[in-house]
């Protein structure tokens, strides 16, 4: 096996593609294909994987999460600006790419998790958006306390503290939608932050594009009417064990004559 390769984990039962990123003295260093999640193992527990699996799997997902599109008609109409930080270059290009084929503006800045503290309110105040996802990577590990104990995580202090400098910037919930967190994230602190979305309730681990669905589900609901919050949260990978939030109004303005 070599860099570059696609590989499920036998211990596992095979259920996460991932690949493999580096090799360092018989460590294999492992990212999920379409699940925010890094990992390592030892080659005996890997097994080789056509990226077809992947694409077969995600494709009625990602049918369904990119027929959303406005029905333009006799309006026109003004989705929410969305600002799309990520610590991870891969997934922050799914989501670009993403938006891009439902017609969303969105600007994606790749920033290290531990730098988005000290760097979102510069950010903020740079590209003004509605609506602010932070993600990247997390991991919560069970050896080093419970999930009420913020050190068991690996970068929800990160996230969370990303959150509380932002609603420094804009405190109020509508004027900025927030969504933070990634796989396994402190769910609950998230929110009690400001974020109006966040991972993980479950501590599971979410699909690369669920943080950029909830986002642009947020930038085309109208702004003068309260969301379908479960319809929203439903239309990610893993639904409410993956992502919860708050009831919020959208962020879109619709306007005549087109």
């Amino acid at each position: 096996m070599k860099i570059g390769d696609y590989v499920t984990r036998k211990s596992y039962n095979n259920d996460i593609i991932f690949k493999i990123i580096n090799i360092d003295n018989d460590i294999y260093y492992l990212k999920g294909v379409s699940v925010r999640l890094c990992a390592d193992s030892n080659i005996d527990d890997l097994v080789l994987c056509d990226i077809k699996r992947d694409i077969e799997e995600n494709r009625a997902f990602l049918d369904k999460i990119k027929d959303h599109k406005l029905e333009r008609g006799d309006y026109f109409y003004l989705p929410g600006k969305i600002l799309h930080l990520d610590g991870d270059k891969d997934y922050l290009e799914k989501c670009l790419k993403y938006y891009e084929d439902i017609n969303i503006m969105a600007m994606g800045v790749v920033l290290n998790e531990k730098e988005m503290p000290d760097k979102i309110y510069d950010l903020l105040n740079t590209y003004n958006p509605n609506i602010l996802v932070i993600t990247g990577h997390d991991a919560y590990y069970k050896k080093k306390g419970g999930i009420n104990n913020l050190d068991a995580y690996k970068n929800s202090k990160n996230f969370i503290d990303t959150v509380k400098n932002a609603r420094k910037y804009e405190n109020s919930h509508q004027k900025l939608i927030i969504i933070a967190g990634a796989c396994q994230s402190d769910y609950e602190d998230l929110i009690k932050a400001g974020a109006n979305f966040a991972s993980s309730p479950k501590r599971i681990n979410i699909h690369a594009l669920d943080p950029a669905i909830v986002a642009s589900r947020m930038s085309m609901s109208d702004i003068n009417t309260e969301i379908n919050l479960k319809d929203i949260i439903e239309n990610t990978k893993y639904g409410s064990a993956g992502i919860g939030g708050i009831i919020t109004k959208g962020t879109m303005y619709r306007g005549y004559p087109r």
